[in-house]
């Protein structure tokens, strides 16, 4: 069974760095492009950033400079380092998988982790 699990959020003070992490288990061959999605109270779900599983990289226009997205795909784990965080950075951040190769040859489309909660005071 294979699952996204995101950890590494909490709560910062504006201007605060933090490191999220969503680590993919189960049997799994590879896995393509991952994302960082976002939700805050009241509003819809944005995409903040999007690694193919070359490296290639895609941010949210208000996180460019601010926030990296990496991979380690021996440990099939995608990371978002945060910085210069802001008050309206506060949401539930979402790692998800367009398509996970699995070792017995099927793949699993758009697989989502349970969410870690950012929340930036001012």
């Amino acid at each position: 069974q294979v699952q996204l699990v995101e950890s590494g959020g909490g709560l910062v003070q504006a201007g605060g760095s933090l490191r999220l992490s969503c680590a993919a288990s189960g049997s799994i061959s590879h896995i393509e492009t991952m994302n960082w999605y976002r939700q805050a109270l009241g509003k819809p779900r944005e995409l903040v950033a999007i690694i193919a599983s070359s490296g290639n990289t895609r941010y949210l226009d208000s996180v460019k400079g601010r926030f990296t997205v990496s991979r380690d795909n021996a440990k099939n784990t995608m990371y978002l380092q945060m910085t210069s965080l802001k008050p309206e950075d506060t949401a539930t951040y979402y790692c998800s998988a367009d398509r996970i190769h699995l070792t017995t040859g099927s793949v699993a489309y758009d697989f989502w982790g349970q969410g870690t909660q950012v929340t930036v005071s001012s």
